[in-house]
């Protein structure tokens, strides 16, 4: 197939070798962009047939789009793949079979992301099916620049989509989750932050995922309407939306945990910080910019 998939990588031993092994058979060539592991990684991803370069890491978007900028792809298309992901064997057929067939004005396609958590699968509260734009022709996609929620963008041409699903399963433990959820906060607030007070010159902002139908509707509501209820109160109110509106109670005991977690805790830790950072702004005469830098640690 001519297709190279690229793929992120910082202490992924765990699920690395089951991402490469569900891709060998569509790829041409996998390359691993590893910010220099302590694990294992980069071996196990050189058994398995994969090119690596090693890079320091800022964030996800700002390394993807090195890859995309500097590395020697040959190939007509591109798939974006995460570690801990890895796609059915039926949606390996169905590539297999359709990118030889697709029309020249189709640039992209979208692909369903499952999500497993503590081996269930979250089929409820808004989270299937997750369209995301993981396969395009090479030269005409970019990554958005932003801290989270970063998609790929296609310049031109139609996007299309595939009808079976790749898979999210990432299988650290709750403590492992917790941690890197915290940090993920931390990049989120400063996304909400930049959209007051626009420190970020990048397109951090933009609403219009021309390739990504779902992906814009979510990205409006979480600017427009999520970003101007009651900081700390909306964290309760997308939690009683997606638990009770949309069914993420049918997800069983694993997805209650889920919900509460990724649901709840995380968008109020978010909205913890947002207002730690704005007391310590006021306090101090200190700028939301210097803040972030000096006690967040945010490279900006």
């Amino acid at each position: 197939m001519n297709i190279t998939a690229i793929i992120l990588t910082y202490n992924e031993s765990i699920h690395l070798k089951r991402c490469i092994e569900s891709i060998h058979e569509i790829t041409k060539e996998i390359i691993v962009i590893d910010s220099y592991s302590t694990d294992n990684t980069v071996e196990i991803a050189r058994e398995l047939g994969a090119t690596v370069h090693q890079r320091k890491f800022i964030n996800q978007a700002e390394q993807f789009q090195w890859g995309l900028d500097n590395l020697p792809i040959q190939t007509e298309w591109i798939m974006r793949l995460d570690a801990d992901e890895y796609l059915l064997p039926e949606l390996c057929r169905e590539i297999k079979y359709k990118i030889p067939l697709t029309p020249p004005e189709v640039s992209a396609y979208l692909l369903k992301r499952r999500v497993y958590f503590m081996d269930r699968w979250i089929r409820y509260g808004g989270y299937y099916p997750t369209k995301l734009l993981r396969l395009w022709r090479t030269g005409l996609g970019t990554v958005e620049q932003r801290w989270m929620d970063e998609h790929i963008v296609v310049s031109t041409g139609q996007v299309s989509e595939l009808d079976n699903d790749f898979v999210d399963h990432n299988l650290n433990n709750l403590t492992w989750w917790t941690e890197k959820h915290n940090h993920y906060s931390t990049r989120e607030a400063t996304d909400l932050l930049n959209q007051e007070y626009g420190f970020l010159n990048n397109n951090s902002t933009s609403e219009k995922l021309n390739s990504e139908q779902q992906s814009a509707q979510k990205r409006f509501l979480k600017n427009r309407v999520y970003s101007k209820c009651p900081l700390l109160l909306r964290a309760f109110l997308y939690f009683s939306l997606r638990y009770f509106g949309q069914r993420g109670f049918l997800d069983g005991k694993a997805g209650f945990i889920w919900h509460v977690l990724q649901g709840f805790w995380y968008r109020f830790l978010v909205d913890a910080k947002i207002q730690q950072i704005m007391h310590i702004a006021n306090r101090d005469g200190r700028s939301v910019q210097n803040i972030l830098k000096q006690d967040f640690k945010i490279k900006l």
